[in-house]
């Protein structure tokens, strides 16, 4: 797949017309019969979401914590495998793993002292390149941060507002 004329259009209306470029994207979350549930409807799939069974839930679905690691993960592989094929860097194999650490005692209350949410996040690139010099693999590295998404607003994040109706 050549990537770059895949994008060219796309960046050439981009250049001419600023505003087409700006997309909202959105997720909508809805209740189930169950407290500790909720469904995610992103408009084109929706998913299940449980608490996490560490604060009481069931254990048997993805936790938002879970989403949003894999959200990562996907951006970062997504955005890796297209800079690589953009840049001609020839891979066998790309494979990114994202973990998160936490505890739980901040969102349960247990301690005023815990912070709620994700004390760290870590991801780890896998890229099997055997042909590729260090030149490419350090701009595939520089080039698949700077472009991913969802680790950039993670890294800066935007500025967010909550409306109660």
């Amino acid at each position: 797949m050549d990537v770059r004329t895949l994008q060219k259009p796309l960046k050439d209306r981009y250049r001419s017309d600023p505003a087409s470029s700006r997309i909202t994207l959105t997720a909508r979350g809805s209740q189930v019969d169950a407290p500790i549930a909720c469904s995610v409807d992103i408009g084109r799939a929706a998913y299940e979401a449980q608490a996490h069974a560490g604060v009481g839930g069931a254990g048997t679905a993805a936790c938002s914590g879970d989403l949003l690691l894999g959200a990562l993960a996907a951006c970062a592989q997504i955005t890796c495998q297209m800079v690589a094929t953009a840049m001609g860097v020839p891979t066998r194999r790309i494979e990114v793993t994202v973990t998160g650490d936490l505890d739980l005692r901040g969102t349960l209350g247990v301690s005023r002292d815990v912070p709620v949410g994700f004390e760290s996040i870590r991801l780890r690139f896998e890229v099997d390149a055997p042909g590729a010099t260090p030149d490419q693999l350090r701009s595939l590295q520089e080039k698949t941060e700077q472009y991913c998404v969802v680790l950039q607003t993670l890294t800066k994040p935007p500025k967010l507002e909550s409306d109660w109706s």
